[in-house]
């Protein structure tokens, strides 16, 4: 099974079903991507398959740098970052909930920086997506 609620290679989510997937969260999912557009403007949304494991992921980018992946999932979804080692040290000086910092401090290393991924429920997920997002555009 895929990590998305979606893993049909041949057909893009669709905004209803996206919708019905997603319930209460899909406030949030649509809160992300408003914030994040207006935060960094412009902002590209790219709907992706990423193969039979992942599934379709939504990627917010400005300009030639990717902001964040959003994954949607069965009443909630993940927003994924990848944070280089300066955002890592920024977020560890931040304000961020202790949880947030051991999921950012036991994240996978890549090439491209760490592999985090916050699960998105309500409204307190939210803020602290939004809380990393600014830290990793601005590092």
């Amino acid at each position: 099974m895929a990590l998305s609620a979606f893993d049909d290679k041949t057909r893009q989510p669709q905004p209803a079903e996206l919708e019905a997937k997603l319930g209460r969260a899909s406030v949030h999912w649509h809160s992300l991507i408003a914030h994040t557009a207006a935060e960094y403007p412009p902002l590209e949304e790219t709907w992706q398959f990423s193969g039979a494991k992942w599934g379709w992921s939504l990627r917010l980018k400005h300009k030639k740098r990717a902001v964040l992946y959003m994954t949607p999932c069965k009443g909630h979804f993940l927003a994924g970052f990848a944070l280089g080692e300066r955002a890592v040290e920024a977020a560890r000086d931040s304000a961020l909930p202790a949880a947030i910092l051991r999921v950012i401090d036991e994240a996978r290393k890549y090439a491209e920086g760490r592999a985090v991924r916050l699960e998105i429920r309500n409204k307190r997920d939210l803020q602290a997506a939004q809380k990393v997002a600014a830290i990793k555009m601005a590092n």
